[in-house]
């Protein structure tokens, strides 16, 4: 009896050795796995993830586009804004346009307006030639229809040479009965002699005041250039025409008076 019991706790201890020493299903796998290359290690098992449309949606990116009625927002304003500063850059221009075209005019001498200019006033420049014919200077004086104003020029001509200072006047007076304050703007024909065409001291575009019943004179202190000598384009020119429009100048823009198509011309 002792002697089975023996053998059976040997055979116990034998297969518990097996058990803990020997080699298991597990270990063997991780053994072949070693083997082979490429191969993972430990089996892994994939699984699908699902994922809620809100969770992708909120996660990803790009964000969800503006609604429509914030677009329309949006487009508006900068329309508006756009539109505005349009109209206000039109606003400043015509108020800029008058007073910017009469000194390009003055500066260029387009439209028969005298050039004006410190440096033509040197006095190297205001030596006659007097080898040179004479140029008759004539003058016109013309009054709007709303403008109450007797205007005329005290001589109906001068004779100048090139180079040469001459003076002239023009009357004014107020017939209204009560003070008017005019505005006169000038041209030159034939409008090439424009250029040559100099004037040292002008009424023109100055506001003038007049009282009720007041009678003024105005004086006009130019010179012809010296260089009207000597350019052939002048060759043919012998009579230079010198016109003074007098309009009112408060109460109605002098640009949209009515009646500058029926002015009262004096020669």
């Amino acid at each position: 009896m002792t002697g089975l019991l023996g053998h059976t706790s040997a055979l116990r201890a034998t297969f518990a050795r097996q058990v803990f020493t020997g080699p298991s299903p597990a270990r063997e796998m991780a053994r072949q796995a070693k083997q082979i290359p490429g191969q993972s290690r430990i089996p892994t098992r994939s699984y699908a993830s699902h994922s809620s449309p809100s969770s992708s949606t909120t996660s990803g990116s790009a964000r969800a586009p503006p609604p429509e009625s914030e677009r329309l927002k949006y487009k508006n304003n900068d329309l508006l804004l756009y539109t505005t500063s349009i109209l206000i850059a039109t606003l400043g221009l015509s108020y800029a346009a008058v007073p910017l075209y009469r000194m390009f005019c003055s500066a260029t001498g387009l439209g028969g307006a005298p050039m004006v200019g410190e440096t033509k006033f040197a006095p190297e420049r205001l030596v006659p030639r007097d080898n040179h014919r004479r140029i008759k200077v004539k003058f016109n004086a013309d009054t709007s229809t709303s403008l109450q104003w007797s205007f005329q020029p005290q001589q109906r001509q001068v004779q100048v040479l090139p180079g040469e200072t001459a003076l002239a006047f023009y009357t004014a007076k107020n017939k209204s009965p009560e003070d008017v304050i005019g505005i006169a703007t000038y041209n030159v024909t034939p409008s090439k002699v424009a250029p040559y065409f100099n004037k040292i001291q002008c009424f023109c575009f100055e506001e003038q005041k007049l009282l009720a019943g007041e009678e003024v004179d105005m004086p006009i202190f130019f010179f012809l250039d010296p260089e009207f000598a000597t350019d052939p384009n002048m060759s043919d020119v012998d009579t230079v025409v010198l016109s003074y429009t007098f309009f009112k100048a408060r109460g109605m823009p002098f640009e949209k008076q009515p009646g500058l198509s029926e002015q009262v011309q004096s020669s």
